[in-house]
């Protein structure tokens, strides 16, 4: 999947995609997501959308915005920032998050 760079900020982006429906906030832990309603292995969800930002003059400021959809129709975000990719995260979840 292509990064997509639609929004002026992530806050923007978030606003966007909670008026589409994605309303749940996920988490990131070592070997799935987590949110309120449970934990979904990496093949439990899937990204259909991304979007990345950067910082005016810090690279600390950058964010990815993920847009998830899980098989049972669970629809949220995932927000990462800079550096958010661990040696603890496994490889099925870190292959999906680089799209």
């Amino acid at each position: 999947m292509k990064p997509k760079v639609y929004y002026a900020n992530a806050k923007e982006a978030l606003d966007k995609l909670k008026a589409e429906g994605y309303t749940t906030d996920f988490n990131l832990e070592e070997n799935c997501i987590v949110c309120h309603q449970g934990k979904f292995n990496h093949d439990e969800f899937e990204i259909t959308a991304i979007y990345r930002y950067e910082g005016d003059s810090n690279p600390d400021d950058e964010s990815t915005v993920y847009a998830i959809e899980s098989k049972s129709g669970l629809k949220g975000t995932l927000v990462t920032s800079y550096g958010a990719y661990s040696e603890n995260l496994s490889d099925e979840i870190l292959k999906k998050l680089k799209g």
